[in-house]
């Protein structure tokens, strides 16, 4: 892929109206998009990025392989957002000790929490290889054999880093729609103990009616710590005498804030964009991905809500699921709504145009990118890619189908692999992390969606028993379901050679689902591989179109940097305001009689009415700013980004994006789309005054 740096003239240009956008990689980052960050008041050179140990990419993590934190002290203190440390919090929490309730502080390392499978990685280094792939005969491989030779490299290179250093991984990942190929390097740190975190009450202020919303009070925040070998300091698994990691590179803390117009600068790892897409691939996102996701999701939301309400023990066990199901509800709702609201599948036509019309000039791809047969693909695999979300987000979400799954596919088999009768399978017991009633509920509610919605092609067999046994009575058929099948017999063997089970009402209802996914894959790997090529081609027509441009790639959770300012934007026609003071967060709990996400701790309410805030007050306004908006630009994963300041230094956490931003995974509204972040002066002030988190404290010695 051809790569130029543009010239001051064209810098000057068009920049100004693309500053703020984009997921840029470090160690290539574009000279160009250096120089915009500088006349905004970034003061760092280029090389204090990537290169040395002192980079800042050092001090960043990706947290958990789904959210990003940054290392704040010389002894391995980790910050992410309290959502994405919400299942840690949750892991360790019982009726009689409820983290989740209550919050947790460890007042030395002895009191630190591990977190099994819970693991942080550093980003050693990255680089393209593309032109070593195309050397080896990459490009003319068919579309269905590339995945598996880029695995197979991967492999090969793992093997030889690992020769080299144990302690490291390597990834090949698809840039620019798979027109390039990037090899990053990774360290994991695999002890990683839970510190502090506020009461729920606080790190998810707000809950559902706030979320992505603005103005926010949320302080969503949460404190982890690394572990490594006592003897050699290398990542290593948890053990007891392991010691916290002292890490050459950390984030300074910074009380000094910000006022409208601050340079903000975001590292971490957005999970998952698609702004190369086609009109046609949003008109797929909106009706088949976006529209079954928040219908099927607000049917088992209110099921969940209601048994969690009514017990404490049932809200511990589904406080994560919902907070993750409830996430991306809201997101599809808001990203459909985005899309409809400024027209954007019209818009990407109208450029579809343009590049036609630039393809026809130049011959550019001509024969190879065809839109009307794009256009006919992705109506062919409509009713197919629907009936998908529809299984996914029903199947799945009780334990009886998860289990009913596995025995189906995935779960090896035990015993003597000579004496087939003496096979089988079995399930441990994780009552502690599902409720039977609660799931009971769930799936016969979404049995019958799922028939309500799907076409009768993509419907499994089953429906038939639930009507010619059971009188259509959904209810019936799960009851019989849970009672009746030995996949429910926890920490029990289950011989799989046994007369008898292949008639199990759960194995039978299992390969019912197994049949009919077969079917809904089989329909769409008929156009996979087609629709991927040619939106492979259109990126590549968009990037030669544009090549005296500076183009990032989609967000793909690799590390990425956004760059902006912070500032408000107009809602509903009035200026947003730029921060929300402490006040605010009083107002809105003085509504909790009537706004159950508002309901906090009497202690919260104090706190955070008190009229002096000390060091932690800003130094323009004189308030305690609780949240600030930026231009930045973000997307899921990015939770947890470490927002900094001009000089490099951390100033608060991204956690969530405004209503107006819904569509960013798709297109980036540079008036409208902000990154909402939690001030690290709240963060602080929080774990000082309710937690009493001196050591800590100390440790980060904010400045």
């Amino acid at each position: 892929m051809k790569k130029t740096l543009i010239t001051l003239v064209s810098l000057i240009a068009f920049l100004p109206m693309k500053a703020d956008e984009g997921m840029w990689t470090l160690y290539n980052l574009p000279n160009a998009v250096h120089e915009m960050m500088k006349q905004e008041n970034y003061e760092l050179p280029y090389g204090a990025l990537y290169e040395g140990e002192d980079a800042v990419k050092n001090c960043v993590v990706n947290f958990g392989g789904f959210c990003s934190g940054v290392v704040v002290s010389p002894d391995g203190l980790v910050f992410t957002n309290h959502h994405c440390g919400f299942e840690a919090i949750r892991s360790h929490s019982t009726v009689e000790h409820d983290y989740m309730l209550n919050g947790f502080v460890a007042n030395s390392y002895e009191e630190e929490l591990p977190n099994k499978n819970l693991f942080v990685s550093f980003m050693v280094e990255q680089k393209d290889i593309t032109d070593y792939l195309n050397s080896l005969g990459f490009q003319q491989l068919a579309e269905s054999k590339r995945g598996a030779f880029v695995d197979s490299l991967e492999n090969v290179m793992q093997k030889e880093t690992r020769q080299q250093d144990s302690t490291l991984r390597v990834e090949i990942k698809p840039f620019y729609e798979g027109n390039a190929y990037y090899l990053t390097t990774y360290r994991d740190y695999r002890d990683v103990r839970l510190v502090f975190a506020l009461p729920k009450s606080m790190g998810k202020f707000g809950g559902e009616t706030d979320n992505w919303m603005w103005p926010r009070q949320t302080c969503d925040f949460s404190v982890f710590r690394i572990y490594v070998d006592p003897k050699t300091g290398a990542p290593a698994k948890y053990s007891k005498d392991n010691v916290p990691y002292h890490p050459k590179k950390w984030a300074p803390v910074s009380l000094q804030g910000y006022v409208p117009g601050s340079f903000s600068m975001t590292i971490g790892y957005p999970g998952s964009t698609s702004r190369y897409l086609s009109s046609y691939g949003i008109l797929e996102r909106r009706d088949a991905l976006n529209k079954p996701r928040y219908q099927t999701r607000e049917i088992k939301q209110e099921i969940m809500l209601r048994h969690m309400r009514a017990s404490e023990a049932v809200r511990i066990k589904y406080d994560s699921k919902y907070a993750s199901s409830s996430n991306y509800w809201k997101n599809s709702i808001g990203m459909n709504k985005c899309i409809d609201s400024i027209g954007l599948i019209q818009q990407k036509a109208v450029f579809e145009q343009k590049i036609r019309q630039w393809q026809d000039s130049t011959g550019y791809l001509k024969g190879q990118l065809d839109f009307n047969v794009l256009e006919r693909l992705y109506q062919k695999r409509f009713n197919a890619t629907r009936a998908l979300t529809y299984y996914r987000e029903v199947f799945g979400n009780d334990e009886l189908t998860r289990r009913a799954s596995r025995a189906n596919s995935g779960i090896p088999l035990r015993g003597p692999k000579n004496k087939p009768k003496k096979q089988y399978i079995e399930f441990k017991d994780n009552s502690d992390t599902w409720d039977e009633a609660t799931d009971r509920e769930i799936l016969a509610a979404l049995l019958q969606y799922y028939r309500e919605q799907v076409e009768s092609q993509y419907q499994p067999d089953f429906y038939s028993v639930i009507d010619k046994d059971f009188g259509g009575d959904y209810t019936k058929y799960v009851s019989h379901l849970y009672e009746k099948s030995k996949l429910m017999d926890s920490d029990k063997r289950i011989y799989v050679n046994k007369k008898g089970y292949r008639l199990d009402p759960g194995v039978t209802y299992g390969t019912s689902l197994l049949a009919v996914f077969a079917d809904i894959r089989n329909d769409l790997m008929a156009t996979r591989d087609s629709i991927d090529i040619l939106e492979r081609h259109l990126c590549a027509a968009k990037l030669r179109m544009e090549e005296d441009m500076p183009n990032y790639s989609d967000a793909n959770f690799t590390m990425r940097l956004s760059y902006g300012q912070v500032g408000e934007y107009l809602l509903d026609g009035k200026p947003s305001g730029y921060y929300t003071p402490a006040e605010s967060i009083v107002e809105k709990m003085n509504k909790a009689d009537k706004i159950i996400d508002y309901e906090t701790e009497p202690i919260m309410k104090e706190l955070l009415s008190v009229k002096d805030f000390g060091k932690y007050a800003d130094k323009e306004t004189g308030k305690l700013h609780l949240c600030f908006l930026s231009n930045n630009d973000i997307t899921g994963g990015n939770s947890g980004s470490p927002m900094f300041n001009g000089k490099g230094e951390l100033i608060g956490l991204a956690f969530d994006g405004n209503w107006d931003s819904l569509s960013g995974d798709i297109f980036f509204d540079s008036q409208l789309a902000r990154c909402i972040g939690v001030d690290i002066r709240y963060v602080l002030y929080m774990m000082e005054s309710w937690g009493k988190a001196d050591r800590l404290l100390k440790e980060i010695n904010a400045q």
